[in-house]
């Protein structure tokens, strides 16, 4: 074939392809997801992918937004905050999306929306529950119990159960500093003591050094929260070094055993952000299950698929996909009231989700349980 044709076949291609692209992006609505795809929350990360596509064929199965199809574009940050920034970038920047969800890690959703809310794109928390997402700006909405609430209600389930003289180790982040204060003031409101306490490092091999620390307290319990990778190095060394003989309490329970060996977590108690509720909750496990062949590997799955309803109801209301009608439609979908499979969703005023669910479980034959 002649350079002189060659090139012109491959300029035909591209037109063609060009055209296909913009027909197939007029036919579509496009927002964005950064998740943690791999990393140490990696099984997380993708918990909530799963959530989110489902939630997309829900929406397009009922017609879509708009007389379009919904698309949600999904972005790996590694784990990391300037790989999520990045990622956040190139879906606003490129991609031109109008909201975008996630990430998970507190200490990475922060700076990233950050960058969002600076740019004016709406950004939907559907993990992070640091309380500094309050403080994110007016294009900024959560739908998560943040640690205020969460704070609160593990403080009284501790109690409740007798414990009184505990030693709490947590990830040296937004999110662990935030959980360590707050659980402290409000387990000591209630009369109890936090007699030991452990920021930790994240990305170390062992935590040995951190846990004979705490034990050194002789707590009634230890409580706990960590990172799937990390926490299944520090539930290992805490039964190698014959700590489990008092009870163990995990706070965001499916987040700390999602990555530990089913006879290592076996008989901790802890909490969870509630995930699935009523109806609607049993619907959609049922079609995970269907899809996947197995069950949640964690509760955050459910605002995955929760945000992805909710973005397009607001699209819906704002008649439009711009970030000004996303933002106006999601503030008139809470007012009107918005049910998801993790319970009725209502925002205050600075968009936050009004009495968030949570749940008291077990780890109980291999499996989180009620308790």
């Amino acid at each position: 074939m002649k350079k002189r044709n060659f090139l012109k076949l491959c300029a035909g291609t591209l037109l063609v392809s060009g055209i296909a692209s913009a027909a197939w992006a007029q036919e579509t609505i496009s927002v964005g997801a950064v998740l943690p795809l791999t990393g140490p929350s990696a099984t997380v990360g993708e918990d909530i992918r799963r959530g989110i596509e489902l939630g997309v064929e829900k929406v397009n199965a009922n017609g879509g937004v708009l007389g379009k199809k919904l698309n949600v574009i999904i972005e790996d940050s590694g784990n990391n905050p300037t790989s999520a920034i990045s990622a956040a970038r190139k879906l606003a920047t490129v991609d031109r999306v109008p909201a975008v969800m996630g990430e998970y890690s507190s200490s990475i959703t922060l700076p990233m929306a950050q960058y969002l809310v600076k740019e004016n794109v709406v950004h939907v928390n559907i993990g992070s529950s640091s309380n500094k997402v309050r403080e994110l700006g007016p294009t900024a909405f959560n739908i998560i119990g943040l640690e205020e609430n969460g704070n609160r209600f593990a403080a009284q389930d501790v109690y409740e159960m007798g414990y009184r003289n505990l030693a709490l180790i947590a990830p040296n982040n937004a999110y662990g500093q935030g959980v360590a204060h707050g659980f402290k003031e409000e387990f000591e409101k209630l009369g109890g003591k936090v007699s030991a306490q452990v920021l930790y490092t994240g990305g170390q091999s062992t935590y040995r050094r951190e846990l004979q620390q705490l034990a050194r307290a002789n707590p009634d319990a230890f409580l706990y929260t960590a990172y799937g990778h990390e926490s299944a190095a520090i539930n290992r060394e805490a039964k190698e070094l014959g700590l489990r003989n008092v009870p163990w309490y995990a706070y965001i329970m499916s987040m700390s055993v999602s990555d530990t060996p089913a006879e290592i977590a076996e008989g901790q108690i802890g909490m969870e952000l509630g995930s699935v509720k009523g109806d609607l909750g049993k619907a959609y496990e049922d079609a995970f299950k269907a899809k996947h062949n197995e069950g949640f590997k964690t509760a955050f799955n459910g605002y995955g698929y929760d945000g992805v309803l909710l973005l397009a109801a607001a699209i819906e209301k704002g008649k439009g996909a711009t970030p000004e009608a996303i933002a106006a439609g999601l503030k008139a979908v809470s007012e009107e009231g918005f049910t998801g499979v993790t319970g009725p969703i209502k925002l205050d005023e600075e968009g936050q989700r009004i009495d968030p669910p949570y749940d008291r479980l077990k780890y109980e034959g291999g499996g989180l349980v009620q308790r």
